[in-house]
């Protein structure tokens, strides 16, 4: 299509169109738009809508593993070298929460735990990672982590209880932590 030339009643002004065809005139109205809800988009994930990473699902099993002791053996009193209902101590507590929770055999004492799995840092604690403190120029104390900067442990006060990590004492003495699952 050629170009028109027109003027308007006063004959001073010249303006110039272009005949086009109407599916141009739709796509040019559309393009836009269709540029606009594409950028605005995310990519689509193709997965079944109850699919999970698979370290959430392996971090909110271990959580529930852990939740499930701590209700079992909550307000159990503390007894050194105990392994039992009767009483246990920190690391007995630690020993039979991963064997029975996750047929895992660790050391029975915590100067063994304090040197098995691999050292993590505290920012990096997952729900069955160990916490360790120095109580006493030599005394040690371990427990489990849960999460939201909690752990399960054994007081020799008010036998196996949670504490928070960022408890004035247990920011004190935190010694380290470590990993032992995989």
């Amino acid at each position: 299509m050629e170009p028109r030339m027109n003027t308007d009643r006063h004959g001073s002004s010249i303006s110039v169109s272009i005949c086009v065809h109407p599916w141009f005139k739709k796509l040019w109205l559309t393009l836009p738009l269709v540029l606009l809800l594409t950028a605005c988009g995310k990519p689509a994930v193709y997965s079944t809508p109850t699919a999970q990473p698979a370290a959430k699902t392996n971090h909110a099993s271990r959580l529930g593993k852990l939740q499930d002791q701590y209700r079992a053996w909550r307000g159990v009193p503390h007894r050194d070298g105990g392994m039992s209902k009767k009483g246990v101590d920190c690391s007995g507590l630690v020993y039979l929460t991963f064997k029975e929770k996750f047929n895992t055999t660790l050391p029975r004492s915590t100067k063994g735990l304090s040197g098995h799995g691999k050292q993590i840092s505290r920012r990096d604690l997952q729900p069955g990672d160990l916490v360790f403190f120095k109580i006493t120029w030599k005394g040690r104390h371990v427990g489990i982590y849960t999460s939201n900067n909690t752990f399960i442990h054994t007081s020799k006060s008010k036998g196996v209880m949670t504490s928070r990590l960022d408890n004035p004492y247990w920011q004190k003495t935190y010694w380290q932590s470590r990993r032992v699952l995989r």
